[in-house]
């Protein structure tokens, strides 16, 4: 299967950016807005809030899920192409069903920088020159994760902690996120270890780059140089299974039709370390496409297992 590059990249780095409109309230719960948060290690960006139902009329505290590409969470007027992942009713529907501890959401918009952002430094430092070079060519420049990611435990969670009844620990920290956003979250995991005690990770980009390459030798060697490095990456990065969870998922058409031999390959380098069931899984959705609608529709099957009840 083939894509053309420039339309693919353009549209990977485009589909979450969210048309400008102002959210609606929710059928479920509240948010609360903070616009353009200031940062010391990468832009200014907007961060939502979702307060879940009986937040205001009690004192308890909440686990919190950190969700990247925040625009998208919670309403379909500002969300891309009118199409949002519906996180409030999910979760309030889910809680209470009693069947995931209700959290607090956390979404982080993102920024024209998305792919730097989002992209793990560790991922880009252990690739061949030649293909490090091409990648950093086609996102625009060096990766920026490693700052993003500051931004979130240094800034963003002592913040979130501060301002809401939130419990702190690392059991009760989840991230998640989509695409790119799930490369994020599996480095947040990676490299934060002592922070968030669960990542999802839902249609993972990991080809990084889809490309027209029309000799299939060239087009294997290629992917098996960079499944390799994501092997390495993985397999370096991976914190103890008895203290966190870790979940991926994908369908099978559009771009994750792209997915399949990496995910085979992380799957088995992340059991062979001794990840059980009860701490890993990886599901396949047939039909699932890359988008939005998607994502929602399968939404119930990550926060059953991120936030056991």
């Amino acid at each position: 299967m083939r894509l053309d590059r420039r339309a693919a990249l353009t549209g990977l780095a485009l589909l979450p950016l969210a048309a400008a409109a102002r959210a609606d309230a929710p059928t479920e719960g509240r948010l609360v807005e903070h616009p353009q948060m200031a940062s010391a290690h990468v832009q200014p960006r907007d961060v939502t809030v979702w307060l879940p139902p009986g937040y205001d009329g009690s004192e308890a505290r909440y686990p919190v899920l950190y969700m990247h590409d925040g625009q998208n969470l919670f309403d379909g007027s500002r969300a891309a192409y009118g199409k949002e992942w519906g996180v409030d009713e999910h979760v309030a529907r889910l809680s209470a069903n009693g069947q995931i501890r209700t959290p607090i959401v956390v979404g982080i918009g993102n920024t024209p920088l998305r792919l730097r952002e989002y992209i793990p430094a560790d991922l880009i430092r252990a690739l061949p020159g030649d293909m490090r070079a091409d990648i950093q060519s086609i996102y625009g420049g060096e990766p920026l994760s490693d700052g993003y990611l500051r931004f979130m435990v240094e800034e963003l969670k002592p913040f979130i902690d501060r301002t809401y009844r939130t419990r702190t620990r690392r059991d009760d920290t989840v991230v998640m996120g989509s695409s790119m956003g799930g490369l994020i979250s599996l480095y947040a995991l990676m490299k934060h270890p002592g922070v968030f005690g669960a990542a999802g990770c839902v249609s993972t980009h990991w080809p990084i780059r889809i490309d027209q390459i029309s000799d299939e030798a060239a087009l294997a060697a290629w992917r098996e140089r960079l499944v390799s490095a994501w092997t390495r990456v993985v397999l370096d990065g991976l914190p103890d299974a008895r203290d966190h969870r870790l979940y991926f998922d994908r369908g099978d058409e559009t771009l994750d039709a792209f997915y399949a031999v990496f995910q085979s390959r992380i799957d088995q380098t992340i059991r062979d370390e001794g990840w059980g069931p009860d701490r890993f899984r990886s599901l396949v959705f047939p039909g699932a496409e890359h988008n939005e609608a998607s994502w929602n529709q399968r939404l119930d099957a990550p926060l059953t297992f991120l936030l056991p009840a």
